[in-house]
């Protein structure tokens, strides 16, 4: 009988210059977004203005994705209410009337 080895995939995140899983995606369209802009903007007005727009747009995209990412791959809320669940508890056997 042949044995053939089976690839099981990526045993940890996919981790692309510090961006893992999702974020590599934020961080693209963060670049893309502020080529596009900035492009656009230093298209129709000014091509210094274009490149500080453009500058500004990716490196603030990119703060955000680097902060986005410490709180892990998944959002999670984290509420500090103090939340009081309801005990609708049924009395089997007892009756109301007195006569069984």
């Amino acid at each position: 009988m042949r044995r053939y080895a089976i690839y099981k995939g990526l045993q940890r995140p996919l981790v692309y210059r510090g961006f893992k899983g999702k974020f590599i995606g934020w961080g693209i369209g963060s670049l893309v977004l502020g080529l596009v802009g900035g492009g656009l903007l230093g298209a129709l007005s000014s091509m210094y203005l274009g490149a500080v727009v453009t500058l500004a747009v990716i490196a603030g995209g990119l703060t955000f994705t680097f902060q986005r990412q410490k709180g892990g791959l998944h959002v999670k809320t984290r509420s500090t209410a103090l939340f009081v669940h309801q005990a609708k508890l049924k009395h089997y056997g007892k009756t109301t009337s007195g006569n069984l």
